[in-house]
């Protein structure tokens, strides 16, 4: 955290002040949290998938995740109310930083085929959503050991108040957005 915490101020706090003209430094957008989430539809069938998924998840952030259950009952999807459908963890803090700098030195380049996040992971009010097809690009994921692969998608939730702010925010930190400008 500490490393990040100073990069943060030292580096970025400056440069968002010259580009948006803030007065001071708590005007400068954030990250808030960050949550990673495994859609469990494979599971519906597979009780055994749940459990992995969840050990995978333990393993991927170092924390528990919660187990998220549907509202209503969907007849089309055969999903019942009270049905474990998903699975999330939410990383605020030292764990957070940790889990940030993984993302970006290790995760973002094992990933199979990568060329760059789009701008477009990047919603209205600043967040970052980007999905993963297969969980081995972690390091904590040994592919020997591996018994089923599976996707997930981090969120990353910032204080920001635009789409600029939030694209200028996470490019300053380091994301490897794709150059759009180059054929």
């Amino acid at each position: 955290m500490n490393d990040l915490a100073t990069f943060y101020t030292k580096e970025i706090v400056p440069k968002m002040k010259k580009q948006f003209g803030y007065a001071n430094a708590l005007q400068v957008p954030r990250i808030t949290k960050i949550t990673v989430n495994i859609g469990v539809s494979k599971g519906l069938k597979d009780a055994q998938f749940i459990t992995t998924a969840e050990e995978n998840l333990t393993r991927i952030t170092g924390q528990r995740p919660v187990k998220t259950k549907a509202k209503k009952s969907i007849a089309t999807f055969k999903i019942r109310e009270g049905m474990v459908v998903g699975l999330k963890v939410t990383l605020r803090k030292k764990r957070m930083a940790d889990f940030l700098a993984k993302l970006l030195t290790f995760v973002f380049p094992r990933t199979r085929d990568f060329q760059g996040i789009s701008e477009s992971v990047i919603d209205k009010q600043g967040n970052c959503n980007v999905g993963f097809k297969e969980n081995i690009a972690f390091p904590e994921m040994k592919s020997d050991e591996l018994e089923r692969i599976h996707g997930l998608e981090v969120t990353i939730t910032t204080n920001a108040h635009s789409r600029e702010e939030g694209l200028a925010l996470f490019k300053y930190l380091g994301f490897p957005f794709k150059d759009t400008h180059k054929r």
